[in-house]
């Protein structure tokens, strides 16, 4: 499907205001890694409460939250989607939480894992107890009796990349969803939730992606789907009765290997390519991320950690929706190939409030929330590019009487810029730091410190 340029999706009252503080519940109330299901349940939700607030006194105004659905394991092998995960509590615990969220003026986004569920689900398990006369043989996709799998059954099945304690749900069965729409109308009438994020949409049958906007919107009209899609052509799953937003992974990569690269034309290209003049992706409002519960803290991918604080400046004045992990904001660590749980510890607010490895960019975060809410350009000005070499980049935001200027300097050294700007406004304010700049002959001249950013309105 070709979309013109000019193409936006249908506004929603709330996520072009939005900012996201994302959680992994699983992780930061220190639950057990494995579920029982024999112990009652704990609430360790309590655990996030302080969190709430703390995203407030930033600025925040939406949560990402998930996996919440009883589980096996992380959260992502789903066992009951009716019920809240015991490790962190029940159903009544959760409303409690989610109202609490609503009364903070925050918007409230889950996760929701419906490409596969775990061998626990209690479909799957009366097909490994009756197996062919089972009447749930049609809700799982590939389903075979005529061999054998890992875990020794007497049968295969498709999983989620191979992994196979995540069993590869049939969207296109009637009865899957109408078992998942149920949830979701749960989730919306129990919750009064405001959208989700669809785990693994990337490899999701797209007439239930469609089906399931919908069916959600006919319950809340400015209900928002974001789907995990990490290769691919976005459009595909953003447009018009489907989905909302996807995450930008392409930028992700952008965002730290340019600056670890000292090549600033890494990001400037997938800009360019997403959002520059007549490019498809201009007015889709994608999700933008420095890190997330899948990949290595950012702290711990960037080769010098004063690339940190220009790295978040360049997220949040590119186009999208801007996005901040737990935790990231005081520079926590973490890496991947240490494991999942390294990427999603339990952690102390209050310790890090007073010594968090980077209480710098936590106060600058907190300064470029109300930056970004303040200036329409950052919301949905029009993308310019105006200077590009190995280590420094600049570009703008504009529409109507609003413009936004970053400049980012990757350099390990002070240099001095000219940015050409035409016709623009002749004086700038630094929304960081409030210093003035004023334009001679269409340039604007700077000097830039190493590895710092300018944000100019």
């Amino acid at each position: 499907m070709n979309l013109p340029c000019d193409w936006t999706r249908i506004k929603m009252n709330w996520i072009d205001q939005t900012i996201f503080y994302h959680i992994y519940p699983l992780g930061l109330c220190g639950a057990p890694s494995h579920n029982d299901f024999n112990q009652p349940p704990a609430n360790r939700l309590d655990v996030l409460y302080p969190w709430l607030e703390h995203m407030a006194e930033m600025g925040l105004n939406g949560l990402y939250i998930g996996p919440l659905f009883e589980s096996v394991a992380h959260g992502y092998d789903t066992v009951d989607y009716y019920n809240i995960d015991r490790r962190l509590g029940t159903n009544q615990t959760f409303a409690h939480f989610a109202a609490r969220t609503h009364e903070l003026g925050i918007k409230l986004v889950l996760d929701a894992v419906f490409n596969h569920v775990g061998r626990g689900f209690w479909a799957f398990r009366d097909v490994l107890e009756k197996r062919q006369a089972s009447q749930f043989c049609g809700w799982f996709s590939g389903l075979k009796f005529d061999g054998d799998n890992s875990f020794h059954d007497g049968l295969t099945y498709e999983s989620w990349a191979g992994h196979e304690t995540l069993v590869k749900l049939n969207l296109s069965n009637g009865e899957v969803r109408a078992h998942l729409f149920g949830a979701v109308k749960q989730w919306i009438d129990d919750y009064q939730i405001d959208g989700l994020r669809l785990d693994a949409a990337d490899v999701m049958d797209k007439d239930f992606l469609s089906m399931l906007a919908g069916f959600s919107k006919s319950l809340k009209a400015d209900f928002w789907l974001m789907g995990e899609v990490v290769h691919g052509d976005y459009t595909q799953w953003v447009q018009p009765g489907r989905l909302d937003s996807v995450t930008n992974y392409v930028a992700y990569k952008g965002l730290f290997s340019s600056f670890n690269d000292h090549n600033m034309f890494e990001i400037a290209y997938t800009l360019q390519q997403q959002f520059g003049e007549n490019a498809r992706l201009r007015g889709l409002g994608l999700y933008s991320f420095a890190d997330n519960h899948d990949v290595s803290r950012v702290a711990s991918m960037l080769k010098n950690p004063a690339a940190l604080l220009p790295l978040y400046v360049l997220m949040f004045s590119m186009p999208g929706i801007p996005s901040i992990y737990y935790g990231s904001e005081f520079g926590v660590r973490g890496r991947k190939e240490d494991h999942d749980a390294a990427l999603r510890p339990a952690l102390n607010l209050p310790e890090l409030l007073v010594h968090g490895d980077r209480l710098d960019l936590f106060e600058a975060l907190s300064k470029m929330i109300e930056i970004r809410k303040q200036h329409s350009a950052l919301i949905n000005g029009a993308y310019r590019q105006l200077l590009l070499t190995n280590e420094q980049f600049a570009f703008t935001r504009d529409v109507e009487n609003s413009l936004s200027l970053t400049v980012i300097n990757a350099a390990d050294h002070k240099v001095s810029i000219d940015v050409p700007l035409g016709g623009h406004q002749s004086r700038f304010i630094d929304q960081m730091d409030n210093a003035t700049y004023d334009t001679a002959d269409g340039h604007l001249h700077l000097v830039m410190p190493p590895n710092s950013a300018k944000w100019l309105m």
